[in-house]
């Protein structure tokens, strides 16, 4: 057995730890570029803190998925104004975007030469300017990640940035952020985070380390997410912000599979929103690597996995794998997660997106190699 494991040197979790950012931001330097979504009044109280502590603050505001046009155009403005630090504020967009952007301050050339498949993929030598991610939403996970998630608008892709370098420097997780986030946001993040320690759970690089995050996230998460949807419960909030936590730690150091692969194909051709591709496509992969792995690898140590899954997500011991299906399907259904044609997908694109999704990077952890027709039904039955 080998693995590592590498996360955050320092990570904070609690309600209202969001005023710790601001002491941390002026041990970085006094003037930082500040990337969030559109709205500035999610980040009212964050400017008040950095003011207080006399740290200058560059907006820059990422609309919808980071492009590489976005990052270039953040990296730009944070070199014009001498930023000494990057701060990410809000849900993946903007924390994948300050995290390409705080790579880059210190890494030379052009950002095709680190990108994957479509540029040449060269390794991150210089460590990122200090980076301070703090989410607001429940779902990616993003702020213990060593990658970020672009779109290529010519390629009508999405391609990671990675690197060990990018770690953020400090994570601030406050669940009081999350407090006030509508329903649909609730379960498509929600829905986001638990297939980030679901496929983990199952990859090819399971360990023991990313397996207790796994187990203890989902038992969170299993029980907290149709609660904070139904009712915006605080203590349920907080229960799926761990979960978030839990499973950016995970799949940092294992490996995702097909649900990425797919929803990370889908969303780089088609105007769709991650966690709601994760949420449809989820039970309809577990279900299709059910069957795969007990047609192809019926020895496999996979089966016992998909046992003790579907025993944490039901709450019953006697749960058998298919079960753990059936409750994903269910609660799918009671968070009214759109099918996948909603966003435009048709099946005269399957051939094309199947090609993709199955030379996505995420694909390579899936816990068994799945055949073309079974790709193809997969995503056929998720429309």
């Amino acid at each position: 057995m080998r693995f590592e494991f590498a996360t955050a040197p320092r990570i904070v979790f609690g309600v209202g730890t969001l005023a710790e950012a601001a002491p941390a931001a002026r041990s970085f330097g006094k003037r930082a570029l500040l990337v969030l979504g559109q709205s500035v009044l999610r980040a009212e109280r964050l400017l008040e803190h950095l003011q207080a502590e006399e740290v200058n603050v560059s907006l820059f505001h990422v609309s919808g998925e980071p492009t590489i046009e976005t990052v270039t155009a953040g990296m730009e403005q944070a070199r014009a104004e001498g930023c000494e630090l990057v701060i990410g504020l809000g849900g993946g967009s903007p924390l994948d975007a300050g995290k390409a952007i705080a790579a880059l301050l210190t890494n030379p050339g052009d950002i095709f030469d680190y990108l994957e498949v479509i540029g040449q993929g060269k390794a991150l030598v210089h460590a990122s300017v200090p980076y301070i991610a703090i989410p607001t939403t429940a779902g990616t996970g993003s702020e213990v990640t060593r990658n970020a998630v672009l779109v290529e608008k010519s390629h009508n892709t999405k391609i990671s940035l990675r690197g060990a370098t990018m770690l953020p420097r400090l994570a601030i997780v406050d669940p009081a952020l999350t407090y006030d986030l509508p329903p649909e946001v609730t379960a498509g993040s929600g829905m986001d985070a638990l297939t980030q320690l679901i496929e983990p759970f199952l990859s090819n690089a399971a360990n023991p380390l990313t397996d207790a995050f796994c187990r203890d996230g989902l038992k969170r998460g299993a029980w907290a997410l149709r609660r904070a949807y139904e009712t915006g419960d605080h203590i349920a909030r907080a229960e799926m912000s761990l979960t978030s936590l839990l499973g950016g730690l995970a799949l940092s150091n294992a490996r995702l599979g097909a649900v990425h692969a797919f929803a990370g194909t889908i969303g780089g051709m088609f105007n769709a929103p991650h966690g709601a591709l994760c949420a449809r496509l989820l039970p309809v992969v577990m279900d299709a690597n059910l069957k795969a792995v007990r047609e192809r690898a019926p020895e496999s140590a996979t089966l016992g996995r998909f046992g003790e899954l579907a025993q944490i997500l039901t709450g019953n011991a006697d749960a058998r794998a298919e079960d753990g299906i059936t409750w994903l399907y269910e609660l799918s259904s009671a968070l009214k997660i759109a099918p996948i044609a909603s966003y435009g997908v048709q099946k005269a694109f399957s051939l094309a997106v199947t090609a993709q999704a199955k030379r996505a990077n995420s694909m390579k952890g899936n816990p068994i190699e799945l055949l073309d027709a079974e790709l193809n039904a997969i995503l056929n039955a998720a429309l």
